[in-house]
Formats: structure tokens, C-alpha cells, sequence
């Protein structure tokens, strides 16, 4: 086995809650201030993925005061403390960059429902074939 992949294993959380693109999320984060530490909740919609293993980030984006807010979170990272889904959205596409340019209700994603939310598939998707 290769060096890296053991120290991975070694470094990394053992258990990391499952992200998928489109979903809203409650990323339980740690911050500093002076010598007090406290957890800070970032809401958002998770608009990209990227990386594997112990380099896997998730892209959250929200929108504070008219502005819109992106923050990437690596997951293995020991300031988050939890990533907790709120709704998982139907999505198309692997990154969501598209909604950088749109503001109000246009942000808004369909919203997945029952088995499919939890299996992590979209509405639409071809059913896995059968071996």
C-alpha cells in the first residue's frame, strides 16, 4: 500500500456525513476569536464537490444581505465538527456555478423527496441495472 494512503487512513474522521451536489446544508464550524472558541453554523446550498479521500471540500454557497457568500469546507478538516443536510435538491449537473448569476427564488432547486433522497439519486435517474 502507498504511503499516502496510509496516512490517510491514519489522519482522517472516520465517519463523513454524505454531501451531494444541490443539497442545503448546516456546516457546524469551529472559530477562534481571541482565546474563546465557539461553533458557527454556515447554511447554504452545496454547489461543488471536489477531491477524494482526505482532500475532499465542498463548495457551500448562500446569500447575506443581497450578497452572495462561498465558502469551500474541506470534510476531513478537524474545524468542521458536522455537516448536517437539510434537503437534498434535484440536480443536473455536477457543479452549480450557474447559480452565481441568479438572485431570489430563481436560486431555488427542486426538491427530492423519500428513498431517492437517501440513495442520493435524482428524480428521473435510470434505475440501476440488474446483475
Amino acid at each position: 500500500m502507498h504511503r499516502l494512503q496510509t496516512i490517510e487512513r491514519e489522519l482522517g474522521k472516520t465517519t463523513i456525513p454524505q454531501v451531494l451536489v444541490g443539497d442545503t446544508v448546516e456546516v457546524h464550524y469551529l472559530i477562534k476569536e481571541g482565546d474563546k472558541e465557539r461553533v458557527q453554523l454556515f447554511i447554504g446550498t452545496v454547489i461543488a464537490v471536489k477531491g477524494r479521500g482526505i482532500r475532499r471540500s465542498v463548495t457551500v454557497r448562500r446569500i447575506v444581505q443581497g450578497e452572495g457568500v462561498e465558502r469551500v469546507f474541506p470534510l476531513h478538516n478537524p474545524r468542521v465538527k458536522d455537516i448536517v443536510s437539510v434537503r437534498h435538491g434535484q440536480t443536473r449537473r455536477a457543479k452549480l456555478f450557474f447559480l452565481r448569476d441568479r438572485v431570489g427564488k430563481k436560486t431555488r432547486l427542486r426538491e427530492v423527496f423519500g428513498d431517492k433522497a437517501e440513495d442520493g439519486a435524482a428524480e428521473g435517474d435510470a434505475p440501476a441495472p440488474q446483475a
